[in-house]
Protein backbone atom coordinates (compact mmCIF):
# COMPACT_ATOMS: atom_id res chain seq x y z
CA UNK A 1 0.00 0.00 0.00
CA UNK A 2 1.62 3.47 -0.88
CA UNK A 3 1.39 6.42 1.65
CA UNK A 4 -0.25 8.29 -0.35
CA UNK A 5 -3.39 5.59 -0.01
CA UNK A 6 -2.57 6.76 3.79
CA UNK A 7 -2.54 10.25 3.37
CA UNK A 8 -6.04 11.58 4.99
CA UNK A 9 -8.35 14.18 3.77
CA UNK A 10 -7.74 17.33 5.55
CA UNK A 11 -11.38 19.43 5.51
CA UNK A 12 -11.10 23.08 5.29
CA UNK A 13 -13.51 25.72 6.70
CA UNK A 14 -15.96 25.41 4.21
CA UNK A 15 -15.53 21.40 3.91
CA UNK A 16 -16.78 21.34 7.65
CA UNK A 17 -19.84 23.00 7.19
CA UNK A 18 -20.71 21.04 3.73
CA UNK A 19 -20.05 17.56 5.78
CA UNK A 20 -22.37 18.92 8.53
CA UNK A 21 -24.62 19.85 6.10
CA UNK A 22 -24.51 16.43 4.18
CA UNK A 23 -23.84 14.38 7.31
CA UNK A 24 -27.81 15.60 8.46
CA UNK A 25 -29.10 14.60 5.71
CA UNK A 26 -27.15 11.00 5.27
CA UNK A 27 -28.16 10.15 8.76
CA UNK A 28 -31.68 11.25 8.27
CA UNK A 29 -32.14 9.24 5.17
CA UNK A 30 -30.62 5.79 7.33
CA UNK A 31 -32.58 6.41 9.92
CA UNK A 32 -35.93 7.10 8.06
CA UNK A 33 -35.21 3.76 6.28
CA UNK A 34 -33.69 1.99 8.09
CA UNK A 35 -36.18 -1.33 6.81
CA UNK A 36 -34.91 -0.70 3.74
CA UNK A 37 -32.71 -3.30 2.89
CA UNK A 38 -30.24 -3.18 -0.30
CA UNK A 39 -28.72 -0.32 -1.92
CA UNK A 40 -29.34 3.32 -1.46
CA UNK A 41 -30.51 5.43 -4.88
CA UNK A 42 -29.43 9.27 -5.06
CA UNK A 43 -31.17 11.31 -7.66
CA UNK A 44 -29.91 14.33 -8.23
CA UNK A 45 -32.21 17.61 -7.79
CA UNK A 46 -31.88 18.67 -10.84
CA UNK A 47 -31.12 15.81 -13.26
CA UNK A 48 -32.97 12.17 -13.32
CA UNK A 49 -29.41 10.88 -13.07
CA UNK A 50 -29.74 7.78 -10.35
CA UNK A 51 -26.20 6.63 -7.85
CA UNK A 52 -27.05 3.36 -6.71
CA UNK A 53 -24.73 3.12 -3.57
CA UNK A 54 -24.23 0.13 -1.25
CA UNK A 55 -26.11 0.42 1.72
CA UNK A 56 -22.74 -0.47 3.70
CA UNK A 57 -20.48 2.49 1.41
CA UNK A 58 -23.57 5.33 2.80
CA UNK A 59 -22.82 4.14 6.63
CA UNK A 60 -19.45 4.28 6.09
CA UNK A 61 -20.01 7.38 4.43
CA UNK A 62 -21.65 8.91 7.22
CA UNK A 63 -18.61 7.97 9.86
CA UNK A 64 -16.11 10.21 7.58
CA UNK A 65 -18.42 13.40 6.96
CA UNK A 66 -19.21 12.83 10.88
CA UNK A 67 -15.08 12.95 11.06
CA UNK A 68 -14.83 15.82 8.70
CA UNK A 69 -17.40 18.22 10.04
CA UNK A 70 -15.75 17.79 13.61
CA UNK A 71 -12.51 18.97 11.42
CA UNK A 72 -10.67 16.03 11.57
CA UNK A 73 -8.93 14.17 9.19
CA UNK A 74 -9.51 11.12 7.14
CA UNK A 75 -8.15 8.49 5.33
CA UNK A 76 -9.56 5.01 4.15
CA UNK A 77 -7.84 2.04 4.18
CA UNK A 78 -8.79 -1.48 3.45
CA UNK A 79 -9.34 -3.96 6.18
CA UNK A 80 -7.49 -6.65 4.10
CA UNK A 81 -4.33 -4.18 3.53
CA UNK A 82 -0.53 -4.74 4.96
CA UNK A 83 0.83 -1.96 6.82
CA UNK A 84 4.44 -1.44 6.76
CA UNK A 85 5.87 -0.61 10.69
CA UNK A 86 6.16 3.23 9.78
CA UNK A 87 2.54 3.42 8.15
CA UNK A 88 0.72 1.71 11.26
CA UNK A 89 3.05 3.81 13.69
CA UNK A 90 1.89 6.77 12.05
CA UNK A 91 -1.70 5.34 11.72
CA UNK A 92 -1.39 5.06 15.79
CA UNK A 93 0.54 8.46 16.24
CA UNK A 94 3.28 6.50 17.82
CA UNK A 95 6.88 6.27 17.15
CA UNK A 96 8.13 3.42 14.25
CA UNK A 97 10.67 1.89 17.72
CA UNK A 98 7.14 1.84 20.31
CA UNK A 99 5.16 -0.14 17.76
CA UNK A 100 8.23 -2.41 17.09
CA UNK A 101 7.64 -2.56 21.08
CA UNK A 102 4.04 -3.25 20.94
CA UNK A 103 4.32 -5.97 17.82
CA UNK A 104 7.02 -7.73 19.80
CA UNK A 105 4.85 -7.79 22.79
CA UNK A 106 1.97 -9.57 20.77
CA UNK A 107 0.06 -6.56 21.64
CA UNK A 108 -0.42 -6.39 17.48
CA UNK A 109 -0.88 -9.32 15.01
CA UNK A 110 1.84 -9.12 12.09
CA UNK A 111 3.44 -11.02 10.18
CA UNK A 112 7.02 -11.19 8.97
CA UNK A 113 8.29 -10.80 4.93
CA UNK A 114 11.53 -11.78 4.55
CA UNK A 115 12.74 -9.38 7.59
CA UNK A 116 10.40 -6.97 7.42
CA UNK A 117 7.27 -6.57 9.67
CA UNK A 118 3.71 -6.46 8.19
CA UNK A 119 0.72 -5.81 10.24
CA UNK A 120 -2.95 -6.38 8.66
CA UNK A 121 -5.07 -3.07 9.12
CA UNK A 122 -7.68 -4.98 10.52
CA UNK A 123 -4.97 -6.04 13.43
CA UNK A 124 -4.24 -2.29 13.93
CA UNK A 125 -8.02 -1.33 14.37
CA UNK A 126 -8.65 -4.16 16.77
CA UNK A 127 -5.92 -2.86 18.60
CA UNK A 128 -7.18 0.61 18.60
CA UNK A 129 -10.75 -0.25 19.66
CA UNK A 130 -9.01 -2.91 22.89
CA UNK A 131 -6.80 0.10 23.97
CA UNK A 132 -9.43 3.14 23.52
CA UNK A 133 -11.62 0.22 26.14
CA UNK A 134 -8.71 -0.20 28.38
CA UNK A 135 -8.06 3.49 28.41
CA UNK A 136 -11.68 4.36 29.36
CA UNK A 137 -11.83 1.68 31.82
CA UNK A 138 -8.44 3.66 33.77
CA UNK A 139 -10.42 6.88 33.46
CA UNK A 140 -13.41 5.46 35.20
CA UNK A 141 -11.86 4.11 37.75
CA UNK A 142 -9.64 6.99 38.36
CA UNK A 143 -12.63 8.96 38.43
CA UNK A 144 -14.33 7.09 40.94
CA UNK A 145 -10.94 6.52 43.14
CA UNK A 146 -11.10 10.69 42.99
CA UNK A 147 -14.96 10.52 44.15
CA UNK A 148 -14.36 8.41 47.12
CA UNK A 149 -11.49 10.52 48.06
CA UNK A 150 -13.50 13.25 48.02
CA UNK A 151 -12.01 15.08 45.46
CA UNK A 152 -14.27 15.83 43.16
Amino acid sequence: MSSAALRAVQPDDDDVVTAHTALTRVKAYLRDHQDDEGDVRVRGEETDDVLVLPRGAVELLAQILAYMAAGHGVSVVPADAELTTQQAADLLNVSRPYLIGLLDAGEIEYRKVGKHRRIKAASLVEYMRNDDQRRRRAADELSALTQEMGMA
